[in-house]
């Protein structure tokens, strides 16, 4: 069975401001936990007008507390920007209080422009890149397992738990993919950012997948795009402001909120900019229940994976909703939940 869960950046709409945003964000969450969707991820981005925090450690503990069952995670804290050994003790502590419910996705991007990353890293000085090693000393402070010969010997990670995050390397490339083999960790592929090459890394991770204290078998998942609605004109319409701001953001323009549908459908497009959203309509999914469902099941079969992330930037909120409400009937995801929860029980 395909499992599905959510990813959300907290995208300020064009009317709204950061508060509503992380109002809906919360809202969102209380939702696909209702809805039985696997997991909840929030992201990480830095001196951004359209996206309403940078901090999604925060709200991952904010999330936790307005839900029962759903797993909550990062995707994904850019890692070069902090000490390993602070990340692994944050999600430590939300282990702590919320057990086998947190994920750890990390990145390597920056997750905002070259003025931000160095106000992150000021007085940092990185002679190489030190992503490969910060995922090995995380796992080794995540598992209470730093070697002898480890420059911090003897360090250990509180508060002290017999489980532990899940860890997960972010990514859009195949470097990520043989780090996540090489390291044994969990990978997820960012397709929504409308990269190529996601089959091939995936099918990488898992032909090379070494075991690892974190994973003894290999877990992949993918993030992608979907809209969903009763007809496919209504998804495509609300796919118009999702369509108009990446657009604006491959031509170099930051948009300081999503657009709404009408805004989008007002925009005088030029045909390069029809052709541009076209392109990038291939890594995403518009369309009814029936047609998402479909095209899912068919990415899932390309990924190799049974798990998907999805990502709906849809501009008014009770259309967001029913998006992933179509999606989880579409897919019975309540009557699965509630058929785990009852045999919990039992």
């Amino acid at each position: 069975m395909l499992k599905l869960g959510i990813l959300d950046q907290s995208t300020i709409t064009e009317g709204s401001g950061p508060k509503e945003a992380l109002q809906a964000t919360t809202q969102l969450a209380i939702e696909a936990d209702k809805l039985g969707y696997s997991r909840f991820w929030v992201s990480e981005h830095h001196s951004s007008k359209a996206l309403a925090h940078s901090s999604p450690e925060v709200l991952v503990a904010h999330l936790a507390a307005h839900t029962s069952r759903i797993r909550l995670g990062s995707g994904g804290i850019m890692l070069p920007h902090y000490s390993a050994y602070k990340v692994a003790e944050n999600f430590r502590l939300l282990e702590a209080l919320y057990p086998g419910r947190i994920d750890l996705g990390v990145g390597r991007a920056p997750g905002g422009r070259p003025l931000s990353t160095r106000a992150l890293q000021e007085g940092h000085y990185h002679s190489a890149d030190p992503y490969p090693q910060q995922i090995i000393d995380l796992i080794a402070y995540l598992n209470d397992a730093v070697p002898a010969d480890h420059r911090f010997a003897g360090l250990s990670v509180s508060p002290s738990v017999d489980t532990k995050p899940e860890l997960w390397l972010l990514g859009s490339s195949g470097g990520t993919a043989r780090l996540a083999a090489q390291t044994g960790a969990s990978y997820a592929f960012a397709q929504f950012f409308g990269t190529p090459g996601g089959r091939e890394a995936t099918e990488f991770y898992h032909d090379n997948f070494e075991p690892s204290l974190m994973s003894p078998v290999p877990k992949s998942l993918a993030a992608i795009t979907v809209i969903c609605a009763d007809t496919q004109e209504e998804a495509e319409r609300l796919a118009a402001s999702s369509d108009l701001f990446f657009l604006a953001m491959y031509k170099g323009m930051e948009l300081p909120y999503l657009p709404s549908a009408q805004t989008a459908a007002d925009y005088p497009y030029t045909p390069y900019d029809r052709e541009q959203i076209a392109a990038t309509r291939a890594y995403r999914v518009v369309g009814t229940p029936e047609q998402v469902k479909a095209r899912l099941l068919e990415l899932s079969e390309e990924y190799k994976t049974d798990e998907l992330l999805i990502v709906s930037s849809i501009h008014d909120f009770e259309a967001r909703l029913k998006s992933v409400r179509l999606v989880a009937e579409a897919f019975g995801l309540g009557s699965e939940a509630g058929a785990e929860e009852a045999e919990a029980r039992s």
